[in-house]
């Protein structure tokens, strides 16, 4: 779906976009197709200035059962300002809001660079033992006809960083398709509507750090966030709107550990590792 961003690049800050989508007037231009609840792509304008955003709303959200406090939107707007105290910018600006369909989530559209257009990618399947230089193993897959190929993710600091944040928010569905490399080198992961359970959940592509140390950069920035959710804080105050004590109290518990062992998270093998379909 053609969507070019009609603010100029640079024109507006985080923050100045976050206004925009809570206070800007919604309207319905398309449903984004093939998602398991509704998701519609908007246009969102304010005092002059316009963006395109999608706007989930959760009257569109299917039950889940092991979800059953709260709602996706909220959950996808709490990963938001996790990820915001945490400094890395990782996930597009997303507002909790009514709605031409009541109350939902709206997020900043991210128009994707697409693959090959700034180096090899993110993800790939390789005939390999082993993966090569620049890239981190993940798992062997089936490609057919009784054949398997390596799943390997690039050696990147900004999939690493990601790592990070889906092992403290407890993200159960990182999937290839919600990483979006955009223009300028950023990269940012949408879709958190299955975080913050308070039981293991994570299930993620990014598994090639396992078990390896955590960087000094990731270290300094968790011991941040430990300080920031320390009860009474402001973020913990946001949180409460928006996820359960249990699950704030999960939170601090799962950023304490990787503080504890200073390494990255590794697969539980209580749930599985990696989300169907991966992409």
């Amino acid at each position: 779906m053609p969507a070019p961003e009609r603010i100029p690049p640079g024109r507006l800050t985080d923050a100045d976009r976050v206004a925009l989508l809570a206070e800007g007037t919604l309207t319905v231009l398309g449903q984004v197709r093939g998602a398991s609840n509704a998701v519609l792509y908007c246009s969102v304008a304010h005092e002059g200035e316009e963006a395109y955003c999608v706007y989930k709303p959760v009257a569109g959200e299917q039950p889940l059962w092991d979800f059953p406090d709260g709602t996706l939107a909220q959950r996808e707007v709490a990963a938001y300002e996790v990820s915001e105290a945490m400094g890395w910018g990782l996930i597009p600006p997303t507002v909790l809001r009514d709605g031409p369909y009541g109350q939902g989530m709206c997020q900043l559209w991210i128009e994707a660079e697409e693959p090959g257009e700034d180096g090899p990618g993110l993800l790939a399947l390789v005939e390999d033992e082993e993966p090569g230089e620049g890239w981190k193993a993940v798992a062997f897959a089936e490609v057919g006809e009784g054949r398997t190929a390596l799943l390997v993710h690039a050696d990147d600091p900004r999939l690493r960083r990601l790592a990070v944040l889906d092992a403290v928010i407890n993200n159960g569905d990182r999937k290839g398709g919600h990483l979006l490399p955009a223009p300028g080198g950023r990269l940012y992961g949408i879709d958190h509507g299955v975080t913050f359970h308070a039981d293991d959940k994570l299930r993620t592509l990014l598994w090639g750090w396992a078990g390896e140390p955590l960087t000094p950069e990731a270290v300094e920035v968790l011991d941040r966030l430990a300080a920031a959710l320390e009860p009474g804080a402001p973020l913990v105050t946001r949180l409460a709107e928006l996820i359960t004590a249990a699950e704030i109290e999960a939170l601090r518990a799962r950023v304490a550990g990787l503080r504890t062992t200073g390494l990255h998270r590794e697969p539980s093998g209580e749930w599985p590792a990696i989300p169907w379909p991966p992409v």
